[in-house]
């Protein structure tokens, strides 16, 4: 089963989209098997990561604006194209195991729907494939 879902990302930034997924998975009725979140867009991405501790969110972002800081070289017309090699870097889709109608995911880690080019509304997906 495929699942759309809209959010609005005012700035750059990571938004926790861990309860959408999770609510995709309980409408499946999938006891076990893998849910694919998938990000359509070039200047965004979805990661793994922790949620415990919202410093890390600040750090990631910190650490990716550094690796990829806008240049004056740059020539690509829209000039977001720091945002298109941070989305690059993270990457457009996760894969989540299912068991027991659950996620698989570690004590602290949470789904990220990652921005990089806000203010923007935005879709991502949740594909759910298993047995129910």
């Amino acid at each position: 089963m495929l699942f759309e879902y809209s959010l609005s990302t005012p700035r750059e930034d990571f938004r926790d989209i861990t309860p959408q997924v999770r609510e995709a998975v309980a409408k499946s009725g999938a006891s076990d098997g893998a849910a694919v979140v998938y990000c359509p867009h070039t200047t965004a991405g979805i990661t793994i990561n922790e949620n415990a501790d919202p410093d890390v969110v600040r750090d990631l972002l910190f650490a990716l604006g550094k690796t990829f800081p806008d240049r004056p070289e740059f020539r690509h017309a829209e000039g977001n194209s720091a945002a298109h090699m941070k989305a690059s870097a993270v990457g457009s889709s996760v894969t989540v195991i299912i068991d027991g109608g659950k996620l698989v995911l570690g004590t602290w880690q949470g789904i990220y729907f990652c921005e990089f080019d806000p203010p923007r509304t935005r879709k991502f997906y949740v594909k759910v494939m298993g047995q129910r």
